[in-house]
């Protein structure tokens, strides 16, 4: 018997086996005995509703496996400040170097050469860097031998001329900066105006806060902050999402 399309049932299927043996084994292709009962249009429709299937599955499990996993970064803000070209905060996708953090705010304003030593060392976030240029005094030098030609030869920045340094001091971001970026602050560190900040901490509980500091000799930990006075449970738990205290 001959189809609508123009082929037999055993064509039809031989076709349908060579069209799809990339993506199907040869034996998955193997037409069971009871579809025979079926018929000829009816086979067709079957065939296909298998294929569609296995392709939906192929996409879902083994395509969807191939990709390549999510990049994961931890998210570092560094501010700089001072004699670079694009002074700022910046975000790192992981901690930067020194060197990094300087060429990321276009370098230096001047070609000055930095502290090779600093370059290495890796930032952490909320870290402010205060790039300094300051003037380098020579010494000048010391008198010619009597009666002698000789002696120390001039320097470029000897006598009164002082080429410039270039100074880097680290430190941290304003509280309110680091508030923006979700940056915890310091219990050590904060003032009265930096506890201020904080939604539910006003300037007398701040004071209590600073207070008990000074007495303590400083905060162990964030669940000292229960020993204050003003301070329970529920806003313990809500000042220690935006409270650490670090070690140095």
């Amino acid at each position: 018997m001959i189809s609508d399309f123009g082929m037999g049932n055993s064509e039809f299927i031989k076709r349908v086996k060579s069209s799809f043996a990339i993506l199907i084994p040869h034996s998955a292709l193997r037409i069971p005995h009871s579809i025979r009962y079926f018929s000829l249009g009816q086979q067709k429709i079957l065939i296909v509703l298998a294929l569609f299937t296995f392709a939906l599955l192929y996409l879902k499990f083994y395509f969807h496996r191939s990709l390549p996993p999510e990049e994961t970064y931890q998210e570092v803000v560094v501010e700089i400040l001072g004699e670079v070209q694009k002074p700022g905060v910046y975000i790192f996708k992981n901690p930067p170097t020194l060197i990094e953090a300087v060429e990321k705010a276009g370098g230096l304003k001047e070609k000055i050469p930095l502290d090779r030593g600093l370059s290495s060392e890796i930032l952490e976030t909320g870290v402010l860097i205060n790039v300094i240029r300051e003037p380098d005094v020579i010494p000048p030098y010391p008198p010619l031998a009597k009666g002698g030609e000789g002696g120390i030869l001039k320097k470029e920045g000897s006598r009164g001329i002082s080429p410039d340094i270039i100074k880097i001091k680290l430190g941290r971001m304003e509280a309110s900066k680091l508030l923006a970026f979700s940056i915890p602050l310091d219990l050590n560190r904060v003032s009265v105006e930096d506890l201020c900040l904080i939604p539910g901490i006003g300037e007398s509980l701040a004071k209590e806060i600073v207070s008990y500091r000074e007495r303590r000799k400083g905060f162990r930990s964030v669940e000292e902050l229960k020993n204050v006075k003003g301070i329970g449970e529920k806003k313990w738990k809500e000042f220690k999402k935006v409270l650490v205290v670090r070690s140095y």
